[in-house]
């Protein structure tokens, strides 16, 4: 992966009224990478993905995208990029082909039927080419849309969680496209609600609020964190969630199908809590590495409870 930046920014900030979205934003993102872009509804993340793309100005900040001025050079920007919304945004009454025809007439791109046909077949439309786009399922929409986003060859695609109310395989077989876009060289920030599209990303920044919470390689985010986990199983785990909720050391309790993982930042206080609960011996306690998730659970509970008093522990469902 190389080193040029495709995107550098500093500070982005946006107002929509007295209500600010985005507040003093930083992100680089390196050329080929999958960068993931995470936050609760509501967080900033498609404002943000705007102003990137050059169809937001911001209120605030500088930097480029592309090497183009995000303030000055909005134009050139969109030329060169690949937006994907969130909501289905193609005519539902023409057929595939029809669409990504319009869609390569209104780039002004030359050599239309050889780009629309390198489109189909390479995201597997090209049996259904004549299927008009409204009868179409979710995951079929979404390979139209993302067909769409990449006829002019953009060097950096912007996806706005794309994978919203598709299917597993049809997640699985975007996933497989994106990783062969980077592969390629080019550069893929995409917004997801999903953990499992998470961990595929070379790197991770979570927003809440309009602030970015942290960004770094996705395989650091826990160790940045700074969680410690411990893994535990047995009897009446609603009631012992509950419990540890009250315990010295312990910020969070996630139940993940039939054990509590249960976390916190202080690792003396945590140890000293289980080693007295192991001592009763009605579960059964195991260290493990935080993972990604347990991270995300912590920064998601953490920003929602910002303004609310009382530091007690957070019990996920």
């Amino acid at each position: 992966m190389s080193a040029e930046l495709v995107i550098d920014v500093r500070g982005l900030t946006k107002d929509f009224g007295p209500k600010r979205v985005v507040d003093h934003f930083d992100i680089a993102v390196p050329k080929g990478a999958i960068y993931g872009f995470l936050g609760p509804n509501g967080s900033g993340k498609t404002t943000t993905i705007r102003m990137l793309c050059g169809l937001l100005t911001p209120d605030a900040g500088e930097g480029t995208c592309l090497g183009f001025d995000v303030l000055k050079q909005a134009d050139q920007i969109k030329e060169r990029v690949g937006y994907m919304t969130q909501k289905f945004s193609y005519y539902e009454d023409l057929s595939i082909r029809e669409n990504l025809d319009f869609v390569a007439r209104m780039y002004g791109l030359d050599r239309r039927r050889e780009r629309v046909d390198r489109a189909l077949a390479d995201l597997g439309l090209a049996d259904r080419s004549r299927q008009l786009a409204g009868s179409l399922s979710g995951g079929w929409k979404q390979r139209l849309a993302l067909a769409a986003c990449l006829l002019h060859e953009p060097q950096l695609l912007l996806l706005d969680e794309p994978t919203a109310g598709v299917d597993p395989k049809a997640r699985r077989d975007f996933w497989d496209e994106i990783r062969r876009l980077s592969a390629l060289g080019v550069t893929v920030l995409v917004s997801t609600h999903y953990m499992d599209e998470a961990v595929q990303c070379d790197f991770i920044t979570y927003i809440a609020y309009g602030k970015k919470l942290i960004d770094g390689p996705s395989g650091k985010i826990p160790e940045m964190v700074g969680l410690e986990t411990w893994r535990v199983s047995g009897p009446d785990l609603a009631v012992l969630a509950e419990r540890l909720a009250k315990e010295p050391g312990v910020e969070q309790v996630a139940r993940f199908g039939t054990v509590l993982h249960v976390s916190g930042t202080d690792k003396a206080a945590l140890a000293a809590t289980v080693e007295r609960l192991k001592a009763e011996g009605t579960h059964q306690w195991s260290l493990q590495v935080a993972g990604l998730e347990e991270a995300f659970i912590y920064l998601m509970a953490g920003a929602r409870d910002n303004f609310a008093p009382g530091t007690q522990a957070r019990i996920a469902s």
